[in-house]
């Protein structure tokens, strides 16, 4: 008897995850839809829960708040997963190139439009701009520890944290005015390994 148990338990626990993830991706496909159609301040928890199927409680069971259901990002645990498995001797930065070209490579034409709504939600919305500086400390801190095991360092040291930075602040700046997409951050990857070059707009404006 044990011995048949333990045999189902991995399905029916498989089961059971691939239930939640449904779940969840329709509590928070129905929240977009109800952004897009009233707005996000005028969307409510209770709105979401019904337009989901769902109660308010099982939405709490989910997201703790409205702002941490367009906040969650989905693609971390890809790009993290996408970054360990690309080889050592690449450059931190030529491995996280890759590895985001690998996870929008795999990322369907619904999920992409999802996350470029999802971050135009972030960077647009007054209320969910003020959250901007603690998504960018948890960004710092996961870029910080995957690149750490990267080079054998730890995610507190100098050159670590100074890196990390200069790619969360990067990809902040570049989310505010275009897609995201692989073209979009490949360009800012690319002016990230030339050292961030400016060419003088105005040629005039030189003294």
């Amino acid at each position: 008897m044990s011995v048949e148990l333990s045999g189902e338990e991995p399905a029916v626990r498989g089961l059971r995850e691939r239930k939640k993830e449904r779940t969840r991706r329709t509590i928070r496909v129905e929240a977009f839809r109800l952004f897009r159609e009233q707005g996000y301040n005028e969307t409510t928890i209770e709105q979401i829960a019904a337009a989901a199927d769902v109660s308010p409680s099982t939405f709490f069971r989910y997201f703790p708040t409205k702002e941490q259901l367009v906040l969650a990002d989905d693609l971390d645990p890809l790009l993290i997963e996408a970054v360990r498995a690309q080889p050592l001797d690449l450059s931190p930065l030529t491995a996280l190139r890759n590895a985001m070209a690998d996870v929008f490579a795999n990322l369907s034409a619904t999920a992409l439009a999802f996350e470029q709504e999802r971050q135009a939600l972030v960077y647009h919305v007054p209320e969910l701009r003020s959250a901007i500086g603690l998504e960018m400390d948890r960004n710092i801190e996961m870029v910080a520890t995957v690149m750490a095991e990267r080079v054998g360092g730890t995610a507190d040291d100098f050159d670590v944290r100074v890196l990390a930075g200069a790619m969360t602040g990067a990809g902040l700046a570049i989310a505010r005015i275009t897609p995201v997409n692989p073209e979009n951050i490949g360009r800012m990857l690319d002016l990230l390994e030339a050292g961030l070059p400016l060419e003088q707009r105005n040629p005039g404006m030189q003294g």
